[in-house]
């Protein structure tokens, strides 16, 4: 068919970023639900050129899931949209099939035309049973009712930011054709910071960076890392279920970008023997009324009581933690100390090896009003050059199950200080296996119960 024919929306970069962080924002207020669904509606049906809705969801593995709505079919039933759960690996049995998708409107992005298609925008979806209750195998909705019982109950906002590791494979379905190849062929191998101009692997990192800014991302920082073509693009934090829904877009776009430029982007925690591994440190804090809680300028480290004992409660039940978050072989063959990963369970301020990082910052960078202040679970953040820093404290829990191994230490670089007012930083195999998208939400589901 002709191209000319179709009159489907395409916007610009710039208009699709200004639309997504307006949304982003209304997100961020907690704009009413009804307001928001309301605005949405109106939009879509004053906006001729938009032909699908893609609605998104995860299983209970984390694996994303999609599926697009004709327009003129999802206004009229948006609110009854019912898919066959015994089809979705971890739901529903076959005798009991039924389950409903409703809608999370404050989740709409509106997406590039080059990369998701014209005509189209996102939504992530609450995967709701027969009845109209929660599903309970919906890890994205328990999380979601977490975080709204915290604030409705505390008046706390739980925030998170994700620092996701890949590697970019040449040609496609690298993975699933790892049985008849042997091998990931590499498309660089320049190392940390390390990539030139229009290489392979920069013009794929350019790419992803271009669709996340057009996203309502905010960007920070992208970069080739430590092992031969590894990445990471790294993107500013929000509350807890954004930053969720964010992995699953961040993997997606990755992924997307990755086949139209003839290639693959794999999420393996530990695709090639001998180099370091794929992890994703998730850096979290705690705030009310505007106020980081995890910030205090004469506690240890500059955390307070209630971000230690915080702490505490993950390094008290790290094992379960772990058996929860690094739920297959491949992601415990990355947990290997000659590749700098994070597999001893304690705390440290400069450690690389433990499983929450704290990093130093200057008590001048940080007010008490800056929103999130780093707590970092270790990950495989490499690379970095250290700096003076105090001993580390080796956090003790409150279990009789003792923290393995004292602690080492890492320290931000002096550079870096300004930007180490984000969060807690918590570093898990939460890249999971290819198919893992949506784990933060088990990461924090777990978190946060045990707090």
């Amino acid at each position: 068919m002709a191209t000319g024919l179709r009159d489907f929306l395409e916007l610009p970069y710039g208009e699709l970023e200004d639309l997504n962080l307006q949304a982003k924002q209304e997100r961020k207020d907690r704009i009413a639900p009804g307001i928001i669904q309301e605005q949405r509606l109106r939009y879509l049906t004053d906006t001729p050129g938009i032909k699908a809705v893609t609605v998104l969801f995860s299983d209970l593995e984390g694996r994303l899931h999609m599926l697009d709505y004709d327009k003129k079919f999802l206004l009229s039933s948006y609110d009854n949209l019912t898919f066959d759960g015994s089809s979705i690996r971890g739901f529903t049995a076959q005798r009991e099939s039924d389950l409903r998708l409703y809608l999370d409107w404050a989740s709409f992005y509106w997406a590039p035309s080059d990369v998701f298609g014209p005509g189209k925008v996102l939504v992530f979806a609450d995967v709701i049973s027969r009845t109209g209750s929660p599903y309970v195998g919906d890890i994205r909705g328990s999380l979601k009712q977490l975080s709204t019982n915290f604030f409705t109950k505390d008046g706390y906002t739980l925030n998170a930011a994700n620092e996701i590791e890949g590697f970019l494979f040449q040609g496609l379905d690298a993975e699933r054709r790892y049985h008849e190849t042997g091998k990931f062929e590499y498309v660089n191998t320049g190392g940390y910071y390390h990539s030139l101009p229009g290489d392979p692997l920069r013009t794929f990192i350019d790419s992803v960076a271009e669709v996340q800014r057009a996203m309502g991302f905010q960007n920070e920082k992208d970069h080739p890392e430590v092992a031969p073509s590894q990445f990471e693009i790294n993107y500013g934090y929000g509350e807890v279920v954004a930053a969720a829904d964010q992995i699953q877009l961040y993997k997606l776009i990755c992924r997307q970008v990755a086949t139209r430029q003839g290639m693959t982007a794999s999420f393996l925690p530990k695709p090639v023997v001998g180099v370091n591994g794929s992890g994703m440190h998730t850096n979290v804090s705690i705030s009310k009324a505007g106020k980081n809680l995890f910030w205090d300028p004469k506690g240890e480290e500059n955390l307070s009581k209630f971000a230690w004992g915080f702490v505490d409660r993950i390094l008290t039940h790290g094992r379960d933690i772990c058996l929860m978050l690094n739920a297959s072989v491949n992601a415990y063959r990355r947990l290997d100390p000659h590749f700098e990963a994070p597999n001893q369970i304690k705390a440290s301020a400069v450690d690389r090896g433990s499983m929450i990082r704290i990093p130093i910052v200057k008590p001048s960078a940080i007010s008490p009003t800056t929103s999130t202040t780093p707590l970092r679970t270790s990950g495989n953040r490499r690379g970095r050059p250290r700096c003076s820093a105090p001993k580390s404290r080796r956090v003790t829990p409150t279990s009789n199950k003792p923290a393995r191994i004292a602690a080492r230490a890492y320290s931000a670089p002096s550079s870096k200080r300004k930007k180490c007012n984000t969060i807690t930083k918590c570093t898990t195999n939460t890249s999971g296996t290819s198919s893992r998208h949506h784990l933060l939400s088990r990461h924090f589901v777990a978190r946060w119960l045990i707090c």
